[in-house]
Formats: structure tokens, sequence, C-alpha cells
């Protein structure tokens, strides 16, 4: 059987830390803490677990704390965890499982990292993570912001989910590392240029975050699927800034990288849903069901091809007084949310229309 180190960076993290070594502690064979300047009960907390506790001091770069992380490791494989984050019952099972049978060639396994679920329970959010890597590879982590674990060679898919589970963010803390990278006369790489643009976004700073996007997919040089994004992210500053046509373009313009994902449908089919043009957006909302996901993409939102065009469609078809066909989606709806309460008041609805 491997052996697997765990590998985390933490700052003030005591709300959050036991419960996510908690989840964690049977799984591993080693804890490795690197704290970067914790005033808060997180030391005393992690020092209630089997954990070598290490320093580093701050210098606003992600990837150089993960990287010392990493360093202290002695186990075969490496396993990196935030301290918000937590395996659920069934993963730690699956985590046992994989950790009995994984072969020693196998150089990362890939999990999802799962970021929001609905009322009821279920993902409706969630991203592929090289989450377990072979310690002698040596990897390296990227980025001062948002960095990311350059991986290689033999990768092993899991249904593994890491589960995101946060109290509470930092809300200016990558902005204020990316302006202070750009005021030190720092060239911000492709990767760089889309997440400065996304914490521009995310500070209601429109027109600035639409020139970083734009700077982002005019390079040539970013990932496809940060390429998609960008473009949908550009039409919320655009409609944000009540600029419809260059929302419409925005959300258009992720076509040229990839066949319309149902995000990009539900987009369209919303744009004409308010402008009363019904029958263009029931085709939009159509299309978002027929586009099928590929099980392993690394970015993925359930709801634009499962409860949410249903929804809609079942709003449009009744704007059509085709009732028949709007129930028979409300009731499709329900049967991803049960408990939501739009779609029982559609239900209840339809009963009177419907004489059911």
């Amino acid at each position: 059987m491997v052996t697997i180190s765990l590998c985390m960076i933490v700052k003030n993290e005591e709300a959050v830390i036991g419960r996510c070594l908690a989840s964690i502690k049977d799984l591993v064979d080693e804890i490795n803490i690197v704290d970067t300047g914790s005033t808060d009960r997180t030391r005393q907390i992690v020092q209630q677990f089997s954990v070598r506790l290490f320093d580093f001091e701050w210098i606003h770069h992600f990837a150089a704390a993960r990287n010392f992380s990493f360093q202290q490791a002695t186990k075969d494989y490496i396993l990196w965890l935030d301290a918000d984050d937590v395996l659920l019952p069934e993963d730690q099972k699956k985590l046992k499982a994989l950790k009995a049978s994984l072969q020693p060639d196998i150089d990362a396994v890939s999990m999802n990292y799962n970021l929001s679920t609905d009322e009821e329970g279920n993902v409706t959010s969630f991203i592929r993570r090289n989450r377990l890597v072979r310690r002698e590879k040596q990897f390296q982590w990227i980025g001062a912001v948002h960095e990311y674990l350059a991986v290689s060679g033999k990768i092993l898919e899991s249904d593994i989910a890491i589960s995101h589970r946060p109290l509470s963010h930092d809300v200016d803390r990558n902005l204020n590392i990316y302006t202070q990278l750009i005021e030190s006369g720092e060239t911000l790489s492709p990767r760089d240029l889309y997440y400065y643009a996304n914490e521009l976004k995310d500070h209601s700073r429109y027109e600035e975050a639409i020139v970083y996007y734009e700077q982002f997919l005019s390079c040539h040089l970013g990932w496809f699927e940060d390429c998609i994004q960008a473009c949908f992210k550009m039409a919320d500053c655009y409609d944000a800034l009540q600029k419809n046509e260059q929302k419409m373009n925005a959300i258009l313009k992720s076509f040229y990288y990839d066949i319309p994902r149902p995000e990009a449908c539900c987009r369209l089919g919303f744009h004409f849903m308010e402008l009363q043009r019904n029958e263009e957006a029931i085709y939009w909302y159509e299309q978002a069901l027929l586009v099928k996901e590929k099980p392993n993409a690394p970015f993925q939102n359930t709801i634009f091809n499962t409860w949410l065009p249903h929804l809609q469609l079942c709003v449009l078809y009744d704007r059509l007084q085709q009732y028949e066909l709007a129930n028979q989606h409300n009731e499709t709806a329900k049967s991803f949310k049960p408990n939501d309460e739009r779609i029982l008041h559609n239900e209840s609805y339809f009963k009177q229309i419907l004489n059911k």
C-alpha cells in the first residue's frame, strides 16, 4: 500500500481547520501544516492532531508557500487540501480504497472539487483538480495568485470528490496581491490577466475587467476553458453596464473556442426571453438540453443542462399558451428540484389550468 503525506498552507483558519483535519486524519500517513502567520487559534487547533508544523514567512506568493509545503513531505504521494475543504464520508471510503489499490507508477490522481450544492444537497458546480501526486516527480506550483500545480505523466481520473465548504473569504486579498505585482513592474502572464480580470469584476470594476479580459483573449495563449469562461464573465460585465449588444457579442465569442456550451445556450435563451422573443428563447434553451457535457470536463455547472432550461421552457410555453408542454417541462424541472417554491407554484397553477 502506498503512503500519503497531506500538505497544507494555513493562516487564521481556526473556524475550519479542525473540521478539515478530522475528515482526513485517518487516511494519510503524515500531516504537514505550513503556517504563514496565524494570529488566531489555528496553531493550537492543528496541534491537537498528529501534525508536523512548519513556519513560512508570507511573501504574497501562494505557489512559493505551497512548494515549501511539498518540500516537507516524506511519503510516496502528496495530497493537498485547503483548510476549508472536507472529505465527506462517501469520499473518505473511496480514498481509502484508492490508497489500497493505487499502483506506484501513477504520477497523479485527479478528483472532483465540489464548489456548490443546491438546497437538496446535489452538487451544482465542480471542477477537476490534480489532487494526489507522486512525491518523487517533484511537481511544482506556479503563480502568485490562483496558483496551479504543473503535472505531467500518467494521470488517473478518480470519482473521489473534495468538498469546498468556506465559512468566510478575504475578498480583497487576491486583488491586493495583483496590485502589488503590477506596481512592482511585473508583467502578468496570460493566466494572471484572466484571474486579475476576475478580481476586478468581483469588485464591480467592470470597465477595467473588460479591458483585461480582452487582453487575455487577444494574446491567444490562454487555456481554452479559461477563454470560454472569460467570454461569459465579460458578458456579465457588459450586462452590469447595461450594454446588451456587447453582452450578446461576448456570449457568441465563446463559440470560437468550442461547440456552444449549455451555459452559453441558457445565456442566449435568457437574452431573447427578456426581449419577449419567445421562439428564439425556446430554441436556445432546447439546445442547452441537447448539448452533452463531457463526464470529466474541467468545469461543470449542472444547472444549465438540468432544471434551469426546463423551468424557463415552462415559462416560455406558458406564454405561448401551450400549457401541456409547459407543464411537462415543469414536471421535469421538479425531478431535479422537488422542493423549489417556483416549481411547486407552477404545479398548482397547471392543475387549475389543465383541470387535473
